[in-house]
């Protein structure tokens, strides 16, 4: 493939302006890229990210003196529910009935701040193991550089984070070989370490991407969340392809909607 691919371990760790002209994918695994892509899949119009509990409070309050229906909060701090808001972090919460025609105000303690730096981008998408296959299937065709920002755990690197980007990059790279039945092992070393650390990490811990669910578990990102009972969340977001949509971000709106629709007004 001809387009530059680089993996970032950690927003902090990507050096200023090599974001620009590139496309990039925020990735925050457990559990706020999965939960986007659910609520917009479940029928939300828009989500809109903010990094604080405080800004999503006053841009909710905007939306609803403009005149927004069906405006809900979401999030959480410390994986719980923020006092106030109508929703928490778990995926399996924004459901048909709760998301339809729905606007979702957004602030997680990890990737909304994610996404918060990567504006100098081009496009922002988020990418989470529930859209897996269609992630790949857009990145295929894309020639601008392509940046996998993985979000991390308060300022640490996460495996399950890591586990997705290796995935991706091994799609994309096999995908720009003529002969694509070209074992993984196989692939060329890319010049970024960050790059050949998530491959290698994902040709070590799971090459058939068989274990996503059972390595999710066992990750430091999965430790707390495992301690309030969250279990079902964490197999949720370690489940592949149970969405063909991907979020795009609309850098001057700073809303969030299905690739492909009309950003048009975030009211």
């Amino acid at each position: 493939m001809s387009q530059p691919l680089r993996v970032h371990l950690l927003p902090t760790l990507i050096p200023p302006g090599q974001l620009r002209g590139g496309v990039v994918v925020v990735i925050d695994i457990l559990r706020a890229s999965t939960v986007i892509v659910h609520a917009l899949a479940q029928g939300a119009v828009q989500v809109i990210p903010v990094s604080s509990v405080e800004a999503a409070r006053e841009r909710a309050e905007q939306l609803h003196r403009q005149g927004t229906p069906r405006i809900l909060l979401g999030g959480e701090r410390h994986c719980q529910l923020i006092p106030g808001f109508d929703l928490g972090n778990s995926p399996l919460d924004y459901t048909p009935a709760r998301m339809s025609g729905s606007t979702v105000v957004f602030t997680t303690t990890n990737g909304t701040r994610a996404m918060s730096l990567c504006q100098e981008a081009d496009e922002i998408l988020i990418g989470a193991f529930v859209n897996l296959a269609a992630v790949v299937s857009h990145l295929k065709n894309e020639t601008r550089p392509i940046h996998l920002v993985c979000a991390g755990t308060d300022g640490e690197i996460t495996g399950e984070d890591v586990l997705f980007a290796g995935q991706v990059a091994v799609a994309l790279k096999k995908h720009g070989r003529p002969n694509d039945t070209v074992p993984a092992t196989q692939i060329s070393r890319v010049t970024d370490v960050q790059t050949d650390l998530a491959i290698a990490w994902v040709q070590q811990q799971d090459p058939d991407g068989l274990r996503t669910i059972e390595l999710l578990m066992e990750s430091r990102g999965a430790s707390s969340l495992k301690e309030l009972g969250y279990l079902d969340d964490i197999e949720r977001c370690g489940t592949a392809n149970l969405f063909d949509i991907i979020p795009v971000l609309n850098p001057s709106t700073g809303v969030l909607r299905p690739l492909g629709n009309s950003p048009g007004s975030s009211n």
